[in-house]
């Protein structure tokens, strides 16, 4: 005899499998129109998501609704797992988007953001060359700044300063304010001849399309804060798919034992 526990996680998991399949169609898609690196990189998670949700649900589902022990042990099993792995995540996520603000300059719309305020691990991610080649590249794709050249490209000087610019605008696509460049267009800055520049940006600056501010801490900064933005409602959705998990086990481990107690009847 079937129980509420058992039909309500084949349902749950019968959603779960309907929901899988878009997202695999949406991998496998963005596979073929992948033109960089960032794209690719997209494409694998919709994969390895799809591929997850499309497993697990199909255990949880045979399990429940066809009493098939095993399969609903592996698939509790594999929610604990899940259930610690987004946990641990939430804490740590928490944990590493603690520090780093943007600092608020004088007579200035936007921040300016600084590489030695956030947590070191985040510091050391975008210090890897490895990492910071494949992140510069992906800034460059997303056309970030000719964007916003062509958004600012009718400001004058104090316009422009009084312009709130998001957090990898500030650092990519501009100097720091402290270079004191002579300021042409959004882009586009004068650098003074034979200048000696304590801020080692000054001297990554460029004003080539490809080179800007890619170079530059300030850039690293801004990519950072703009990651901790979106971890911090990461966390937020984490949190409550965390409560759903742990009710849809709670009701998985009672199909479970409803499982075995008709198993030990036959």
């Amino acid at each position: 005899m079937f129980r509420v526990s058992n039909n309500l996680v084949g349902v749950l998991n019968l959603l779960a499998f309907l929901l899988s399949i878009p997202i695999l169609v949406t991998g496998v898609w963005l596979s073929k129109q992948a033109n960089t690196e960032c794209e690719w990189w997209l494409q694998r998670i919709f994969i390895v998501l799809g591929v997850f949700l499309l497993v697990v649900s199909l255990a949880g589902l045979v399990g429940a609704c066809c009493r098939v022990s095993c399969l609903l042990w592996l698939y509790l099993f594999v929610m604990f797992l899940l259930i610690l792995l987004v946990l641990s995540f939430t804490i740590f996520a928490f944990v590493v988007t603690n520090k780093g603000a943007g600092q608020v300059l004088s007579n200035r719309g936007y921040k300016e953001y600084r590489l030695g305020d956030y947590s070191n691990w985040f510091q050391n991610r975008v210090n890897n060359a490895h990492n910071w080649n494949r992140i510069r590249s992906c800034l460059r794709s997303s056309k970030l700044c000719s964007q916003f050249q062509t958004q600012f490209a009718n400001d004058n000087l104090q316009k422009f300063y009084a312009e709130s610019l998001s957090s990898l605008q500030s650092g990519c696509c501009k100097p720091s304010d402290s270079c004191n460049f002579e300021y042409q267009g959004p882009s586009v800055w004068k650098k003074t001849e034979s200048a000696n520049y304590s801020n080692p940006d000054c001297n990554a600056w460029d004003n080539d399309p490809n080179v800007l501010c890619f170079n530059c801490q300030t850039c690293k900064a801004g990519f950072l804060q703009s990651l901790k933005t979106d971890w911090k409602k990461v966390t937020i959705v984490n949190v409550i798919f965390l409560i759903f998990l742990i009710i849809v086990y709670s009701v998985g481990c009672c199909a479970f034992r409803n499982n075995l107690r008709d198993n030990w009847k036959r």
